[in-house]
């Protein structure tokens, strides 16, 4: 008889010791009720946490044998505590879900239904959020929209990280070690057939968000540059425009000028406006090659994405770990 498949979930906390028992108890209740068809892992990616959620992941990797942890040795970000959870991963399908409960663990049955009917990536679509303020549900909006306009990659709207990765995207996935990483978008890349399924998200069980402004920002930097060069494209139609319209009006001053020599050259406001104007769309200009050339050298010096100190239940050396990453661990 084959043995049963393996549904692991990865799960990347950062100080979240109020939410892990109770994500740990509703996460667990959803995956025994698989028992009959599918065996489990949960694997924790503690991201340099500053509060006790290395010890309760500990205590629960003591007292589970499928609870699994990655201790990197500090926080590296949500995008590469997932890979890190990628990399170590041994199930059929991988479930990535953030530990603060706003997205419900009751979903992930659904999202074995639809891997079962031949899907290798099934997206959670967000048509509800909960406990988010007005600004953070418009810029969310725009943002999903905007990447989905300028992106040569089609994207799905409304949909984070929770989702269901068959094996074969997970392996797909190992192979891709570019620094600024935006998985959402990286995971449509792959180009297998995935399939989106509607859920409304919960206000945050517990404690703050980590993902302030700041990250926000960076985040969608992050996934506009790394799908499009789009943007280097519109400052160059921009400038093309720009110089042209500077020929035109230099036609017209100099044919005034020849026609009527004797009257003196005005609109000195007009010029200075212009010329601040133009002055802007070339420091945003370069901004914007700023932005993609500190990419490249981000990527050129070959980095390790993550650094593991630790792991529970995962072996001496974490036997999971992917190509590059295996090698991470602090002494």
């Amino acid at each position: 008889m084959n043995p049963r498949k393996i549904v692991s979930v990865i799960v990347p906390v950062f100080s979240e010791e109020k939410v892990i028992p109770e994500f740990y108890r509703r996460t667990k209740r959803v995956l025994d009720g698989l028992a009959g068809r599918y065996d489990h892992e949960i694997l924790f990616i503690d991201d340099g946490s500053r509060d006790g959620s290395a010890a309760l992941l500990r205590d629960l990797c003591r007292n589970d044998t499928r609870v699994k942890a990655v201790f990197l040795s500090r926080n590296f970000g949500h995008q590469f505590a997932i890979t890190a959870g990628l990399d170590h991963v041994r199930g059929d399908a991988a479930v990535i879900i953030d530990g603060d409960l706003q997205d419900p663990p009751e979903v992930i049955p659904a999202m074995i239904k639809k891997w079962e009917e031949g899907n290798k990536v099934v997206f959670g679509v967000r048509e509800k959020r909960r406990g988010e303020n007005v600004f953070k549900l418009l810029t969310a909006k725009v943002f999903y929209r905007l990447i989905r306009l300028l992106s040569d990659i089609r994207m799905p709207v409304d949909a984070g990280d929770f989702r269901l990765l068959d094996r074969r995207v997970v392996e797909a996935l190992r192979n891709v070690r570019e620094e600024n990483r935006y998985l959402r978008g990286l995971v449509s890349w792959t180009g297998f057939a995935q399939v989106g399924i509607s859920y409304r998200r919960d206000p945050r069980y517990a404690g703050k968000t980590k993902f302030t402004l700041k990250k926000m920002v960076r985040f969608a930097f992050d996934g506009i540059l790394s799908f499009s060069d789009k943007p280097l494209k519109i400052t160059a139609y921009l400038g093309f425009l720009i110089t042209l319209a500077s020929f035109l009006m230099a036609g017209r001053v100099l044919i005034g000028k020849i026609r009527h020599p004797e009257v003196l050259v005005s609109g000195w406001t007009s010029l200075i406006l212009a010329v601040l104007f133009i002055g802007g769309i070339q420091m945003i200009s370069l901004g914007i090659l700023g932005l993609y050339l500190g990419r490249q050298y981000r990527e050129v010096k070959k980095r390790p994405l993550y650094i593991v100190a630790d792991t529970a239940n995962l072996g001496e050396d974490g036997a999971e770990a992917g190509p590059r990453d295996k090698a991470a661990p602090a002494s």
